[in-house]
């Protein structure tokens, strides 16, 4: 149970920021800001145990997490600096700092760790609500598959209903790797 808390931890407050930020999407960037590390660490405690039963370096794995997180941060921190924030306005910030965040979660799912991509699947579809709340009709769609009528009028239900869904296949994953590990460690 321990090994789900981090992933616990990634979609219940990835769900209570996309509440707040609903709410007040020009005040909501700077929850997101701090968020990101969170994420990384994340990413690198939960994706720790892929490298030993893949066979690979966790050396290797941990440099490669840290230049991806490293670069993703040092770019937000480069961005700040311009003063980019100013330029766009509060609210495009935080909409593409969340796309930004789901974007390089993509990419360390895609290569290191999965249940990073479903997450970051999750996290591109709250993006996507909250840059357009217009565009709810594809939670519509989403609702006719999981046979929940009207679901494009209750989006913090669709998405909490998301993010179990992501979250089962998170810990699904988590399970095959464990499983990986305990055959690997009873060679």
């Amino acid at each position: 149970m321990l090994a789900l808390l981090p992933i616990i931890i990634l979609y219940a407050v990835t769900i209570i920021l996309y509440a707040l930020t609903r709410e007040d999407l020009a005040g909501t960037a700077s929850y997101w800001e701090y968020f990101v590390p969170v994420v990384a660490f994340i990413s690198i405690i939960t994706a720790w145990a892929n490298a030993y039963a893949r066979g690979d370096s966790r050396l290797l794995y941990l440099i490669r997490q840290i230049i991806i997180w490293g670069a993703f941060l040092w770019m937000l921190l480069t961005l700040q600096a311009a003063g980019v924030e100013a330029a766009l306005g509060s609210e495009k910030t935080t909409i593409t700092l969340i796309l930004m965040l789901a974007m390089v979660a993509m990419l360390v799912g895609l290569y290191l760790d999965a249940k990073m991509f479903f997450y970051s699947l999750f996290l591109g579809l709250c993006g996507y609500l909250l840059a357009d709340p217009a565009n709810v009709a594809v939670l519509g769609k989403i609702g006719e598959t999981l046979k929940i009528e009207d679901a494009a009028n209750k989006p913090m239900m669709m998405i909490m209903l998301l993010a179990i869904g992501t979250f089962l296949i998170s810990i699904f994953l988590l399970l095959s790797t464990r499983g990986s590990v305990a055959a690997r460690r009873s060679r």
